[in-house]
């Protein structure tokens, strides 16, 4: 097949795949628990979303009138389903960048005698995380049936076989296979324990961070993210949370906030003459780090619309880049009023803050909203840095300020700046329910942690000796130096 005929076969393809895209999925309204034979029609039916949208702002992301029903039913032909599909991968595939981003930012905000430990910690959570989200996690959090009706759901070995033609077909679900739906939300998974590296980095004994690791992403994880995104009690009493500030996010920090409070500050940090700051040795590392999260945010966010659909993507785009621009920019000011200095870290996790904090809300939040949102996480992560130094609790990269405090923000802000409004004209979405859900969901990590920590630190012990400290866990915990010379 010559180059013009290749080019005009693919633009035929994309010409006929726009129009069946659904235009008002998301992963907070996903139902992806089992494969189900359904005719197109049937398939619309269901699919027809629950909110419409608000006069005014925003109107044009969505729509629910008649002119668009045939749209609903995502991939109800082959050639939407396909690109739908692949977008789905194409998210996951952005979203495992996150974990080279968490990585490097990690490793840069920390000393350089750290940094093996940093890149092994990651690379472990990462594929443990993916193994046990097959085994066990991903049927977990999307239940075909409850133990504990909407509360907890025994899991399963996630597979299906590739004879099973409802699995590949607008049956199944809004426009992607099981596979895609389950490499997606896998990627999600393990960035919880990832959160809680960084805050407990440079003292945590390597082996229990590792069990512990597993026990977050294998067991709690899916259980919290089953409250909402499998349909259980949080998402039956209307609570919304997009892609994650809460799910995601303030799960990840709130464990993270246990974690530091059973291990202690780092040999040196707090000292009777004050706060000794303990440097990170490479800000161009910690850059990069952001920006390849950054990147990854638009798979995250983006990928969280569950299908191709023109509006739904390009909207979360928008708002996910305004609310992270927003926090930046509101991160620099606040610290140059507050510690009369231009920190670089800071204006790098107010960028973060932005990012988590319009990730809740980031399809049904106007523009200026989104900039709102990020420009209220830009200075509250500043001020909840500063705090948790002044009350001695070490955090070296800002975690429980950045997913933590900004998760729950992002969550509320929701019940505050939604367009939603359901049917009859009532706002879809408001704070007394988004705050249950937050604090359900940050409450249950924090316990959860607290407990398996302190368990392990009977058992294992949690901290390495000072000495060892002192020397750097890359030599006492692997016996080799991320530089040489």
């Amino acid at each position: 097949m010559s180059r013009i005929s290749r080019l005009l076969l693919l633009t035929m393809l994309i010409s006929c795949a726009v129009t069946p895209m659904q235009t008002a999925w998301s992963q907070d309204a996903a139902d992806t628990d089992t494969a189900v034979e359904t005719t197109s029609a049937d398939a619309a039916e269901d699919a027809a979303p629950e909110v419409a949208v608000a006069e005014g702002d925003g109107e044009d992301a969505y729509s629910t009138d008649d002119d668009n029903a045939a749209t609903i039913a995502a991939g109800s032909t082959v050639e939407g389903f396909t690109v739908n599909n692949l977008w789905i991968c194409i998210s996951a595939a952005l979203v495992f960048i996150m974990h080279l981003g968490f990585t490097t930012l990690e490793s840069g905000l920390t000393q350089k005698k750290n940094a093996v430990n940093i890149i092994f910690k990651n690379v472990w959570i990462l594929c443990t995380g993916i193994l046990l989200y097959a085994a066990w996690g991903f049927n977990a959090m999307y239940p075909g049936e409850w133990a504990v009706d909407g509360v907890f759901a025994v899991g399963s070995w996630f597979g299906g076989s590739l004879n099973d033609t409802s699995l590949t077909s607008a049956g199944y679900n809004a426009g992607y296979t099981w596979w895609g739906d389950f490499i997606f939300q896998a990627m999600f998974a393990a960035t919880g324990a990832t959160i809680v590296s960084g805050a407990v980095a440079e003292r945590v004994k390597l082996p229990t961070f590792m069990l512990f690791s597993m026990l977050l992403v294998g067991f709690a994880y899916p259980i919290t993210g089953g409250w909402k995104w499998g349909g259980g009690f949080l998402d039956a009493m209307g609570f919304y949370d997009f892609a994650g500030s809460s799910v995601v996010h303030a799960f990840g920090g709130f464990a993270a906030l246990a974690c530091v409070l059973i291990l202690g500050p780092r040999t040196g940090k707090y000292t009777p003459e004050g706060i000794r700051p303990i440097v990170g040795h490479s800000m161009p590392l910690a850059g990069i780090g952001v920006f390849l999260l950054w990147l990854g945010w638009f798979g995250f966010n983006g990928g969280s619309a569950l299908s191709a659909d023109p509006k739904a993507v390009s909207y979360v785009f928008v708002t996910t880049s305004l609310g992270a621009c927003a926090g930046a920019v509101a991160s620099i000011l606040t610290s140059w009023v507050v510690i009369k200095k231009l920190d670089v870290s800071m204006a790098l996790n107010g960028i973060l803050a932005g990012l988590v904090g319009i990730t809740a809300g980031a399809d049904v939040v106007d523009e200026f909203s989104a900039v709102i949102i990020g420009a209220v996480a830009g200075v509250l992560v500043v001020g909840s840095i500063l705090f948790f130094d002044r009350i001695k609790i070490d955090d070296p990269v800002g975690a429980v300020s950045v997913h933590g405090v900004c998760g729950v923000w992002g969550t509320l802000a929701v019940g505050i700046f939604s367009f939603a409004v359901n049917e009859d004209g009532t706002a879809a979405h408001n704070i007394v329910t988004q705050a249950i859900g937050t604090f359900a969901i940050g409450a249950f990590a924090f316990v959860f942690s607290l407990v398996v920590f302190f368990i392990l630190k009977l058992i294992m012990g949690i901290r390495v000796t000072v000495e060892e400290e002192m020397e750097g866990l890359d030599l006492s915990e692997h016996g080799a130096q991320a530089y040489t010379g």
